[in-house]
């Protein structure tokens, strides 16, 4: 293992990020809101550590084996989290713990969207600016790594079949390179979280409230510059604009890209993941907004419009809120929780265990049903035209049986720090998903829950958004033997 070479990248990487602390000074100076202070220390902090774990091995050179690149990608959120979280320990307002500043920054560039904030609308506007931006650049870096890097480790999401569509999709790049993938990438990035802001702004929020709800909202994020999140412009359009932007975000960016490409959707039309991820979520709405309109929750119009805004908000993992979806009746708050499993398409910037995974253990199960009453058939799983090699059920199986063992032990952890079932099933999903709110004492932030709890929810955090082998890898003798 390259221990010189990881260090001369995470100095790199953390250089880098203090430059981004600029933009909240930029912010706090326009508004004159007194945290700037806070800001420059942390930037100083974070560029003078990374400049002292760069320079000692700043000319050392060796091409990245696997195990590198797995110890890279837990360290990169890791390393981050803890660095961002200092704005928030600084600031004079919020007062936050060390552990609440860490939640919150790990909630942040994991794009999950928890908070332990109140008292949103009376923040500083810097603060509130640098919450959403850590989310934005969670989510590029969410997308880069899920398109670029996990492949290469054998684990991205899109090598789990071979889709008719063009791109990492099919176990290509985008372009020749990372670097120009990436770059492609952050292209199609910025220029739907600049449309994302224009809609907004039209649609009547203010220049601040529309970029920031732009980052977010691209991200997947979920965090608002309101306790009352969208619910706070009690704005229609406002509502539409964040479902048809989500259900974009939720979508492989590599679709995006082929598609501004070639000036062509046929794209997104033939690729199975996003119908089957498309159906899911407008099915799961009429069934919401049917129940919302029939047990008089809402009136008719109301409630086809909360139903569809929050339904594509929990099943995307945004986690945006029009309403209290936890006080809705009946089976709707766990029907929406639950959604959330699946989450986004793989390379998008939704959380959950991705829209692929979910349809081909769907396809298996209904494959192994037809086996039963046909036993002497051969049955082949396909996908689109294509058909889906055995070793790939059987990749998908197992990160799925991963997957639950870790939420179990997760779940009792989170009971044992006191917390009722309710609130600890709830906070699991909602962290290892990345969705942000859950139910009981969490339905509207985590500032209440201890902060043991807290900790556990932030490797859980971190552990859904490396797709759960990458971090748990780490955790086994066979990665750090010679």
């Amino acid at each position: 293992m390259h221990i010189a070479l990881i260090f001369r990248i995470l100095g790199m990487l953390l250089m880098v990020f203090s430059l981004t602390l600029f933009t909240p000074i930029a912010v706090s100076l326009w508004y004159d809101d007194g945290v700037y202070p806070s800001f420059l220390l942390a930037f100083a902090i974070t560029v003078i550590s990374g400049a002292l774990m760069w320079m000692p091995v700043a000319k050392q050179k060796a091409d990245l084996r696997t195990r590198d690149g797995f110890l890279i990608t837990s360290l990169f959120w890791t390393v981050l989290g803890l660095f961002g979280a200092l704005p928030f320990i600084l600031a004079p307002n919020p007062e936050l713990t060390i552990s609440d500043a860490v939640f919150e920054s790990l909630s942040g560039l994991t794009t999950t969207g928890a908070t332990v904030i109140t008292g949103l609308d009376h923040l500083p506007k810097s603060i509130l600016f640098y919450r959403q931006q850590l989310q934005w650049l969670g989510g590029i870096g969410i997308i880069v790594i899920a398109v670029a890097i996990l492949p290469m480790l054998g684990i991205g999401g899109m090598q789990l079949y071979r889709a008719e569509t063009p791109g990492p999709v099919k176990d290509s790049k985008l372009t020749p390179r990372i670097a120009e993938t990436a770059k492609a990438l952050f292209l199609v990035y910025v220029l739907l979280t600049a449309t994302c802001a224009v809609a907004y702004w039209a649609a009547g929020m203010s220049g601040f409230d529309a970029i920031c709800h732009a980052f977010s909202t691209i991200a997947i994020g979920g965090f608002s510059t309101h306790d009352a999140s969208i619910g706070y412009f009690n704005s229609p359009a406002i509502m539409l604009i964040a479902c048809l932007y989500m259900m974009i975000a939720g979508v492989n960016f590599a679709l995006h890209f082929h598609a501004l490409r070639q000036s062509s959707y046929q794209h997104y039309v033939h690729d199975s993941e996003s119908r089957f991820f498309a159906y899911t979520i407008f099915g799961a709405a009429v069934i919401v907004a049917t129940y919302l309109i029939l047990s008089s929750t809402y009136s008719i119009d109301e409630g086809l419009l909360h139903g569809l805004f929050q339904t594509i908000s929990i099943a995307t993992t945004a986690g945006f809120a029009t309403a209290d979806f936890s006080a809705w009746p009946s089976f709707l708050p766990f029907m929406l929780i639950m959604l959330s499993f699946m989450g986004g398409c793989g390379g998008s910037t939704g959380g959950g265990m991705k829209a692929v995974r979910v349809m081909l253990m769907a396809k298996q199960g209904v494959r192994e049903l037809s086996q039963l009453v046909h036993p002497n058939a051969v049955i082949p799983l396909k996908v689109g035209n294509r058909r889906v090699e055995a070793k790939v059920v059987s990749a998908v199986w197992s990160f799925f049986a991963v997957y639950m063992f870790a939420f179990i032990i997760i779940l009792f952890l989170l009971m044992a720090t006191g917390l009722d079932y309710v609130t600890a099933f709830s906070a699991v999903v909602a962290s290892m998903n990345n969705l942000g709110p859950g139910l009981g004492e969490v339905a509207s932030n985590y500032g209440s829950i201890s902060a043991p709890a807290k900790w556990i929810l932030c490797f859980s955090m971190l552990l859904g958004r490396l797709e759960v082998f990458t971090l748990l890898v780490l955790f086994t003798p066979a990665f750090w033997r010679q």
